[in-house]
């Protein structure tokens, strides 16, 4: 039974749509291949050599068992020569038997792998935006990610659905087909369609637990739902907004799934978790307080960047050198956004091969984002906990911003010399503006493990782009 009484809760008619394995899709369609039947994961990796699995198509996940976003090395075959990976399949804890193997080896064969165009995609994701405002006013469409968006149908059912017979549970399910119905025919695209008569959070969570795996792919859920929806998500981390981390938090809290959460005690998870447990608390009973116009905001922000490497580095000058040019890369965000940064983050992850635990570590710092400065920064975090060994993938992060305005000089500090540094760097920064950012470069983004050029045929962390957050 329901712990609320929902009629006095707000109601929104909200459709939250994700378009089927868009990436994978994208590549079908500019193939001409059937998205649906087509075995085709694309690789975060240019030259197909390996890294992450960005998308796939539901026929690859149901031939290798993969999911989006995960590692090439746990596929059952390798990429490049496409024969059987016997390590990844006992790992996986895969038949390996004769049939088995040839199985896998005929089906690799038959896949198509490709590296990813986010230009492309993007571009796609336009054409799919002009059709959610055929549906939706721009102010009712909260774009979340590429491939997803929200859209609030509050005042466009009766427009589309007149007949005033039909429930508004009804109505959003039929111009829901309809929107699934005009994406497909402008893009090719197929969408799946969360729905709720509630709120923007029950719409989520019916799209990635139900209908991303039902016929119609499109699913509704409303606070009467709750109880037989909500409260029989058979996991923690398949719940919005719990990872692993928050998962093992509440775990130690003695709560073990969603029914748990939403009967325990929320002022013990207020005192152990703060708001963020409050909330989770209230989200275990579907009541969401944001809104598409008005999406909750997180208080903290902060500007970071990561990647994978494209191998192993094992020298520490060349750990230390990407690093620096990812201090500089964000420094240059930092400066457009008109912040500082008071804190400096670092994470370094070793390569499968290490088996140790990643690294982790942060520092206060005063105000600051010149690019030399914190490049020093980033490489005394790193060199406070490194002790050799391979590395794989690096991220830096700057939180804590405050309005570049703000400065603090000490008696040790030159203003004159800082000033200068300060009228460099926004000269520097002018140029690349007006030519490019690989337009002004070190020499050392010649050296081979340099990742600077690299990276300038990036779009959002892939290729075919420019450089994130500076092209």
């Amino acid at each position: 039974m329901a712990l609320f009484d929902y009629s006095r809760e707000p109601r929104s008619d909200i459709a939250f749509v994700d378009m089927k394995s868009f990436y994978a899709s994208c590549e079908c369609l500019a193939l001409g291949l059937d998205p649906l039947k087509t075995s085709l994961c694309v690789l975060s990796r240019a030259d197909n050599a390996g890294g992450l699995i960005l998308s796939c198509t539901p026929k690859f996940k149901k031939i290798f068992g993969s999911q989006n976003v995960s590692r090439s090395y746990m596929l059952p075959f390798d990429i490049k020569t496409r024969k059987f990976h016997y390590n990844a399949a006992r790992r996986q804890g895969l038949p390996i038997t004769a049939d088995y193997v040839r199985f896998v080896e005929k089906a690799a064969l038959a896949t198509v792998i490709v590296p990813p165009r986010m230009n492309d995609y993007i571009e796609k994701n336009l054409e799919i935006q002009k059709v959610f405002q055929d549906f939706a006013a721009p102010d009712d469409i909260f774009p979340y990610s590429i491939d997803e968006g929200f859209l609030d149908l509050t005042s466009s059912l009766n427009y589309f659905i007149p007949d005033k017979g039909m429930g508004r549970r009804v109505k959003l399910d039929l111009l829901a087909a309809r929107i699934q119905q005009a994406i497909w025919k402008k893009t090719g695209i197929y969408a799946s369609i969360g729905m709720s008569n509630a709120n923007p959070l029950l719409a989520k969570l019916a799209l990635d637990v139900e209908a991303k795996h039902c016929r119609t792919m499109r699913v509704n859920w409303s606070y009467e739902d709750v109880p037989s929806k909500v409260w029989t998500i058979p996991r923690l981390t398949d719940f919005w907004g719990i990872g692993r981390r928050t998962a093992l938090r509440l775990q130690q809290l003695g709560i073990q799934s969603i029914y748990d959460l939403a009967h325990f005690n929320p002022d013990i998870l207020q005192k152990e978790m703060g708001v963020m447990g409050l909330q989770l608390w209230f989200h275990a009973h579907g009541i969401d307080e944001s809104n598409v116009h008005h999406p909750y905001q997180a208080k903290s922000q902060g500007l970071g960047n990561s990647q994978i490497l494209p191998c192993d580095y094992r020298q520490q000058a060349d750990i230390e050198l990407v690093f620096k040019e990812m201090a500089e890369q964000v420094a240059v965000r930092l400066r457009r956004a008109g912040k500082k940064t008071q804190r400096v983050a670092i994470h370094a992850r070793y390569s499968k091969l290490e088996n140790r635990a990643s690294i982790h570590t942060q520092r206060k710092i005063e105000a600051c984002n010149n690019s030399d400065r914190l490049a020093q920064t980033v490489t005394q975090l790193f060199r406070s906990k490194y002790q050799g060994g391979a590395i794989r993938q690096i991220g830096v992060y700057y939180s804590d911003l405050v309005d570049q305005s703000f400065s603090l000089i000490s008696l040790f500090d030159d203003p004159l010399q800082q000033q200068k540094e300060e009228e460099l760097q926004l000269a520097i920064d002018r140029i690349r503006d007006q030519f490019g950012f690989t337009s002004l470069l070190k020499g050392s983004a010649l050296l081979q493990t340099s990742r600077m050029i690299a990276r300038s045929k990036l779009a959002g962390g892939h290729s075919a782009g420019g450089l994130e957050g500076l092209s």
